[in-house]
This record gives structure tokens, sequence and C-alpha cells, in this order.
């Protein structure tokens, strides 16, 4: 099987990997099945309520959890295997998917019932995504892990274009609570493939420690042994920064059923809503042969994010679909290049020893900032209007972004350490 492909075009040496690409499969079938939930849950809620603060309240409820469990997951997968950690988180989720789909099925209408459920989900992927995440370095070669980070982001992105547009289909065609009911049944089906791939899984214990070293734990002082690693490097504090900026000001997801239903009046225009940001990620992703070559990594990233909070502006300006889709493409292609800058940053920096509770803290920022943007949009939607929420929120993460590289030009000076290396 032949994994050459044109430089413009996206690395795909990876997937000659035998283990990553079964975990690239696993993952590319997970991602496209949870699109289905992440439309049918905000949908019922909006359905069951009328509200968009109720909407926003779902990024709270998914918040604690992720703050919790996303930390002590990343300590965790630093003591045990992760590929027995990864099996438990899993089957958590797996098991929620299916709480979801009885509730629709009795039609218990409850928006507390929603919000509990959520924080349990939550609960079972911020246990599981540090592992998923740190075993990345561990299986492919060190020179591939920003290409192995591409294909992961470009598989995810894809799932929630395909996802999300078939979400809207269901939606379009069937009543909301019929709807909502398929929806949850394909993810619970789906999520099998992750478990099929997370069993193929080798055996990966934790790391050897150096003799006289003292060897982590799952509990706080492991965590706070993670954490100040963090504070001593500036880059990443700075990096987790500027993408909190980014999702907590500039994420209008909450807002995408209000809109879907006031200005368009279409059931299936949800379903473009929230596939278009995957849409411009999707496309970035298969053009990303450059990303591996820019040296000022760092300019990038902030380029990236500047991008997305312009981009995101003007799509809540507009008036028409097509254009709205296409501004939030845009900012999704944005969104592509600053991930995997972001996720090769923190694996180049952390050790493997360390590199399950730093991603414990990435999963907590990557996760839980688009959740304080769900409350954020909601909220600011309900006292200034869907458009001043959108919209407003998209210049002003885009302005905090200028502001904060200007004031610390560390992410600015910031390069790849072989870049470095080669220039002394």
């Amino acid at each position: 099987m032949s994994f050459r492909s044109p430089g413009w075009m996206i690395d795909v040496r990876p997937l000659r990997v035998p283990t990553f690409r079964r975990t690239w499969v696993g993952n590319a079938a997970s991602y496209f099945g949870f699109q289905f939930t992440a439309v049918a849950v905000p949908v019922q809620m909006y359905a069951v309520t009328g509200s968009t603060t109720w909407v926003g309240l779902l990024g709270v409820a998914g918040l604690v959890p992720l703050l919790v469990f996303g930390l002590w997951g990343g300590a965790i997968a630093d003591v045990v295997d992760r590929r027995r950690l990864l099996l438990a988180g899993s089957l958590l989720t797996w098991v929620i998917t299916v709480g979801l789909l009885v509730q629709a099925l009795l039609g218990v209408r409850s928006g507390h019932l929603l919000l509990a459920l959520t924080a349990v989900q939550a609960a079972g992927f911020a246990i599981s995504s540090p592992a998923r995440q740190a075993i990345v370095p561990r299986i492919v070669p060190a020179e591939q892990v920003p290409a192995a980070n591409t294909l992961n982001f470009t598989a995810s992105t894809a799932g929630g274009v395909l996802g999300p547009l078939a979400a809207g289909v269901i939606m379009g065609i069937w009543s909301t609570d019929t709807g909502v009911d398929v929806a949850y049944a394909v993810d619970a089906l789906l999520f099998t493939v992750t478990f099929w791939a997370t069993w193929r899984l080798p055996a990966l214990p934790p790391a050897e420690h150096a003799e006289g070293e003292e060897r982590p734990t799952a509990g706080l002082r492991g965590i706070a042994e993670g954490l100040r690693f963090l504070v001593t490097q500036p880059v990443l504090l700075l990096s987790f920064a500027i993408d909190l900026i980014a999702m907590i000001f500039a994420m209008p997801r909450a807002l995408f059923p209000a809109v879907a239903e006031q200005q368009f009046g279409d059931g299936a225009a949800v379903g473009w809503l929230y596939s278009a940001i995957a849409i411009g990620s999707m496309l970035g992703g298969l053009t990303s042969g450059w990303i591996g070559r820019v040296r000022r990594q760092g300019v990038a990233l902030i380029v990236a994010v500047v991008g997305w909070g312009v981009a995101i502006g003007l799509a809540g300006l507009a008036t028409h679909l097509w254009l709205m889709v296409l501004l939030l493409a845009v900012a999704g292609a944005a969104d592509l290049v600053s991930s995997v800058y972001r996720q090769s940053i923190m694996q180049t920096f952390a050790p493997d020893r360390l590199r399950g509770r730093l991603q414990g803290v990435f999963t907590v920022v990557v996760a839980g900032g688009p959740r304080l943007g769900d409350l954020r949009a909601g909220a600011t939607a309900d006292l200034t209007g869907v458009t001043g929420s959108w919209a407003g929120g998209g210049f002003v993460a885009a302005g905090l972004a200028v502001v904060l590289a200007a004031s610390s030009p560390a992410l600015i000076r910031y390069r790849p350490v072989q870049e470095a290396a080669a220039d002394r």
C-alpha cells in the first residue's frame, strides 16, 4: 500500500505504522458518530426549554468534569497502562450515549437530566483523552508527530463535516423527537469501532524512570508536578492562553439552533452550521503539507487565531446561509492550523513521564474553552441578541490575541527545537 503524497497535500506517512493506522480509523469512526450526539443534545435542549441560556448551560455541565477529570486522567495516564485507561474511559462514554438514547425514547423531556448526562459523558472523555493523545509519540517516529496530529485533527473534522450534515438531514426529514432518537442510536453503534481499535493497541505501560527520580502518582502530588513544569514554559502557557481567548469569545455553536430557527426557518440549516467549521478544518488538513515546513510556528499560531476571530465575527454579520457557512469554513481552516501547532508544541516540550499530565491540562483547555464559550455566547445572546453575541465575540477574540502576543513575545520567537538547533 502506498502512502506517498505531493508536498502540498497532507502528510500521510504515519499511516504506514499499523498501530497508528488502526487507532486513526477507530478515532475517525467515533468522531463521526459523536457529532450526531453533539447536534442532538443542544437541539433537544432547545426543544425542551426554548432558551439559548439552557443550551449554553450544557457547556457548564461539561466544563466541571473536564476540569476535574482532565487533570486527574492525565495524572493516571502517567501511572497506569494507557491502553487500559483508554478502554475504561471509552466504556463510560459509550454507556452515557446509550443513556441519552433511552431518555429520548422514553420522552423524559428534562433539561436537568440532559445536563447530568452531559456532565458524566464529559468525565468519560476527560479520563480517556489525555491517554489517547499522549500515546502518539509512542507509536510514530518523533519527526512524524506533527503529521500524525494533522491526520488526527483532519479525521475529527471530517467527522465534524459529515456527522452534523447527516444529523441535519435527519432533523429535516423527521420530527425533532424522532431525529434525536436516531442521532443517539447512530453514535452508540459507531462507537463500537473505537473499542475495536483500542483493544488492538499494544500494552502501553508507564515510561521508565531514572534512578533516584521520584515515581509519579495519580494524586494531587502528581498533578502538581506537571503544573510546576508547565509554569516554567512560557511558550506553553501562551499557547494555552491564546486558545482560551479564541474559544471563550469566538465559539458561536450555542447560537446555532436559534439562528437556524429564527433566521433561516429550516431544520436542515442547523446541520450546515454545525458542520461548517469542520468543513474548513477538513479542507485545511487535506492541503496541510506546508505546515511542517513553517519555521516561525509561534507566529503562524498567532496569525491563525487572529484569522479565526475575524472570520467568526464576519460570519455573525452574514445574512445568507451560504455566506455564513463559507466564513465559518474559513475560521475552521485557521483553527486546524492553530490546533496542530498547539498540540505539537505541547508534545515536543513534555518528556514522556510528564506527557499524560500536560496532556490533561491541554484537554482541559481545548475542551473546556469551547464550553465556556457556549455559556458566554448563550448568556450574551439573551442580553444583546444573537448577532451581537456572535459577531462581537469574534472581533474581541481577534483583538485580544494581538494584544497578548504583543505583550509577551515568547510565542512570537518560538520555533521547533530542531530548527533552532540547526541555526546555532
